[in-house]
């Protein structure tokens, strides 16, 4: 697909970017650890807070990139921090509270570093002090969803935690009324189909087992069926639609005896096969309507999707899609990327035909982007509008700076930017009550701001991002770079 010019308006200063619009420097800053734990009603703001504006925003990811000073190795195998902002009658309260995972809670106490992380975190010692430990931290940083009354923090490899959404208090790990067991693990990608939340379990080895969980309104377990394919399988992101669950089997091996001697974590033992196909697997939901379905696709890697669709008898699922696995390696330092040398990742359309197992790809943004937000009304359902961290620039790779709006019905594109100095996250979309247009609402997003050191929560009307932030709310501090996140209509602030 063509794209139409973008409509760009942003307050970029007029000083030099040095031919870049960001400061590596100043970038760096946002993966500084934040081990305080805060309170408070924000006065800081500029703009003003849509009064019809009520509830509550949640969001995941890694608060410690050390442990008393002892550097993790990837941002991935921080310790969770929950943040909610809660808004009510035109105002915005914000807290935040580490997730008291059994390993989060032993380390503070021992003042180091006692468990191996997924992607490269070792124990003090070397490989002598890893070797054969293949116990990994539950770190509980993925993600965070208000369902059936419960807070649950997620992390794609164990179970949830239990929170009190009023104090984010750690309740302890949550195993589904009994449904999952200890060790079970439940994904950090559930999708919201109305009253139904869906999820999923990986349990990865020479086949692979998916297991799909769907859940009612109250928590309940309803749905619980497992499948096997064949192969290996990293998969972190899936997308539904009525009828069916939709995963890409990236082309990866995995090799694990460099983690079983301690001389690598596990993610570091992932390695891409471009000369292999993704392979895209079809589940039905309703697991009588057929069996697995598996097509194939050029090769490439994606983390995460932006919806999934049915339509003439086809299936679209639009992806951000990778060249290759980013891979960790057991020397790098996360914070010296060389983004400008790394292929970005893109908006793609696959379109399945399901008849006759053919898959079509189609570009449909060519800009560097990120964390997909949609209408949640149209998740899994054909829709207009994508909203999406973007890079500044319309070509090459580079941090996410920018929010964008994608039109797929016109090809026209806004965009808002907050370069040189500020990093956005996920656009978190919020309808406006009581209306049914597809980009009537508000996204949330942190957006951190290098020059102060301090994040902003920042709303933007989702109809016209070139009309800038209705409002931006300075906290008095910042918030390292996150992870993912939700909006719940039942507001947490506090009780006065």
């Amino acid at each position: 697909m063509q794209n139409l010019p973008t409509q760009e308006r942003f307050p970029v200063p007029t000083e030099a970017l040095d031919e870049l619009p960001y400061h590596i420097k100043q970038w760096q800053k946002g993966y500084e650890s934040l081990p305080q734990e805060f309170d408070y009603w924000i006065d800081d703001i500029e703009g003003q807070i849509p009064a019809e504006l009520e509830g509550t925003l949640f969001r995941n990811g890694p608060g410690l990139l050390d442990v008393n000073g002892q550097r993790i190795h990837h941002p991935f195998d921080g310790d969770g921090m929950i943040c909610r902002v809660a808004f009510s009658n035109g105002r915005a309260h914000f807290c935040n509270r580490f997730v008291r995972t059994q390993a989060y809670v032993e380390e503070q106490a021992a003042g180091k570093i006692l468990y191996r992380g997924v992607f490269g975190t070792q124990k003090p010692g070397g490989w002598l002090a890893n070797a054969f430990d293949i116990k990994l931290k539950n770190i509980a940083n993925t993600n965070v969803i208000y369902w059936g009354d419960k807070l649950l923090a997620l992390w794609e490899a164990a179970e949830p935690h239990q929170l009190d959404p009023q104090t984010l208090e750690t309740l302890g790990k949550d195993y589904l009324d009994g449904v999952l067991h200890n060790g079970d693990a439940f994904a950090a990608h559930p999708r919201i189909d109305g009253q139904t939340l869906v999820n999923f379990a990986i349990k990865p080895g020479l086949s692979t087992t998916i297991t799909i969980y769907e859940l009612d309104s109250s928590g309940k377990v309803v749905q619980r069926h497992a499948h096997s394919v064949p192969g290996f399988a990293f998969i972190h992101d899936f997308a539904i639609t009525p009828n069916y669950c939709l995963f890409f089997q990236n082309p990866v091996s995995f090799n694990p005896l460099p983690f079983v001697f301690g001389v690598r974590g596990a993610g570091e033992c992932v390695q891409f096969q471009p000369d292999q196909p993704t392979k895209i697997l079809v589940i039905p939901r309703n697991p009588q309507q057929g069996k697995v379905q598996i097509l194939e696709t050029q090769s490439g890697f994606v983390f995460h999707h932006a919806n999934a669709f049915e339509q003439d008898d086809k299936i679209c699922i639009d992806s951000i899609c990778y060249e290759s696995f980013p891979s960790v390696e057991a020397d790098s330092d996360y914070r010296e990327v060389k983004f400008e040398e790394l292929a970005p990742g893109q908006m793609w359309r696959f379109t399945l035909n399901l008849n006759d197992k053919t898959v079509q790809r189609k570009l449909l943004e060519g800009r560097c982007c990120e964390f997909p937000s949609v209408h949640p009304e149209r998740v899994g359902r054909p829709y207009r509008y994508l909203y999406i961290g973007a890079a500044h620039n319309a070509t090459g790779n580079a941090p996410l700076q920018a929010i964008l709006k994608a039109d797929l019905e016109t090809g026209q594109r806004q965009l808002w930017s907050v370069a040189p100095h500020g990093f956005v996250s996920e656009p978190v979309f919020v309808p406006r009550p009581s209306t049914s247009g597809e980009d009537e609402g508000w996204l949330l997003a942190f957006v951190y701001d290098s020059t102060h050191h301090r994040s902003d929560v920042v709303i933007l009307d989702a109809g016209d991002l070139n009309k800038g932030p209705v409002a931006r709310l300075h906290l008095k501090h910042h918030v390292p770079y996150g992870l993912h996140g939700n909006f719940t209509s039942q507001c947490f602030a506090p009780r006065k």
